[in-house]
């Protein structure tokens, strides 16, 4: 007999959360797209530079969308258990600590950042293009981190809805800056990739104020706990250090390795790097959608784990394992079928175009084991027990990366055999999240 609870979660509900996540993502990426479409009408250059100094930048911001998530995970649980006063006592402490954080790393990369990617980057060009991409992209690094903890509440209390209305603002005011501001507009100077990024971090300002706003009109933040700010109390803050810290330090380096990935390729040359963000790009629509229900997965095990039903976690998981393969396995098949279709939004350089295509399809392909091996992965973060899967996702990058070292480094092979570092990644996680849940070593775990 199925459990009264799990009707809870039926493929309805399951919809219903991961949706506004699906489309908030969507837009997010599609804010990327926008950065790619303006500068592959620029120059190769501008567009392999702002792959290169964006996924640099990722790395620095997933150090706080790490933390965030890991606040995600012990709101849901306070919010299963019904201490719903208690989730935003955790999201105001969590809110503190990236602020902070915020600043320091913003501080550290001005300082910093000119000589790492001096001692990255072979390219002149490249090097000069991503510098001042960077600088002014990580200015906002503290208003993205406040917007990142915003989305983990709602994701935590399942009110996924707000999502959408965030990321619609960001997507029409990053859209409207980057065309001011690249191409120079409304008497504005052609800034290019500076323009770019200027134009991001104006963006991400303008969606927190909505954000904000949002919150306060359309959110009971009396029930939550929202209405004033609490006192910094270290008893609040020790559940969500204990689990945040470790999801932190995982997606730091999980992003890391991939930035890794792409110093890798800007190493064999500037066409394969501006293939590779083209890719890149593609593949962020395909991605967003994962990150949708890996997150969704991971929320409704923590809840279900906090309202006393451990039992039902292999059902959920599987529940939503199914409905992301129903729902993204078309539009891989649509992107194998139409490949320069898709790369003509990013670029329309005939030969980048043709250079493209065996990349893309080699990263479709991949897509078949990255779907499981996100939605277990995220399952195991939702646990609580994040320790352990800061362990497995290591595991899973030492072998990437020994990949990357051979294959791209050292072999010099084609772009295209480069991206099947994905499907490797993906092998492993898959692997190790499986053998974890099947172990069940998770029950039990207090957060």
């Amino acid at each position: 007999m199925e459990s009264p609870y799990l009707s809870t979660f039926s493929y309805r509900r399951i919809w219903q959360i991961a949706f506004p996540i699906l489309i908030s993502t969507l837009i997010e990426q599609m804010i990327g797209m926008t950065d790619t479409v303006f500068l592959g009408r620029v120059s190769e250059v501008a567009l392999g530079a702002s792959a290169l100094a964006g996924v640099y930048y990722l790395v620095l911001f997933m150090l706080g969308l790490g933390f965030s998530m890991g606040v995600q995970i012990v709101i849901g649980r306070r919010n299963g258990e019904g201490r719903l006063e208690e989730t935003g006592h955790v999201f105001w402490h969590g809110l503190y600590f990236l602020v902070v954080l915020g600043l320091f790393v913003t501080l550290l990369s001005e300082i910093l950042s000119p000589y790492i990617l001096r001692a990255m980057v072979q390219s002149p060009d490249v090097l000069a293009a991503a510098s001042g991409y960077v600088r002014w992209r990580v200015a906002a690094l503290s208003v993205g981190f406040a917007t990142a903890m915003l989305r983990a509440f709602f994701i935590g209390t399942m009110q996924t809805r707000a999502l959408m209305v965030n990321s619609l603002v960001m997507l029409l005011s990053n859209f409207l800056l980057n065309w001011m501001l690249v191409f120079g507009h409304f008497g504005l100077p052609a800034l290019g990739i500076e323009g770019a990024a200027i134009g991001s971090a104006l963006a991400e300002g303008i969606s927190l104020v909505a954000f904000v706003l949002y919150t306060r009109r359309c959110c009971d933040v009396r029930r939550y706990g929202l209405q004033r700010l609490p006192r910094w109390q270290w008893r609040v803050m020790r559940p969500i250090w204990g689990v945040a810290a470790w999801k932190m330090v995982q997606s730091f380096l999980s992003i890391g390795t991939w930035f890794t990935f792409f110093l890798f390729i800007e190493h064999t040359g500037e066409r394969a790097l501006a293939v590779s963000n083209v890719v890149r790009n593609i593949s962020g629509l395909v991605w967003m959608m994962l990150v949708a229900f890996a997150s969704t997965g991971s929320t409704m095990v923590s809840n279900a784990i906090g309202s006393g039903h451990s039992e039902l976690v292999g059902l959920l998981v599987g529940r939503v394992l199914r409905f992301s393969y129903l729902v993204i396995l078309p539009l891989l098949l649509v992107i194998s079928v139409f490949p320069e279709t898709f790369i003509r939004i990013y670029t329309d350089i005939p030969d980048l175009i043709g250079a493209s295509v065996p990349s893309l399809l080699v990263l479709c392909a991949s897509y078949l084991l990255s779907i499981p091996a996100f939605v277990l992965f995220d399952a195991v973060s939702g646990t609580g027990n994040t320790k352990s899967a800061f362990a497995l996702e290591m595991l899973a990058l030492v072998i990437y990366v020994a990949y990357c070292a051979v294959v791209i480094e050292w072999l010099r092979c084609d772009v295209a055999v480069c991206w099947i570092a994905e499907a490797v990644y993906a092998a492993v996680m898959f692997l190790c999240s499986a053998l974890y849940l099947r172990s069940g070593r998770w029950r039990g775990m207090e957060v």
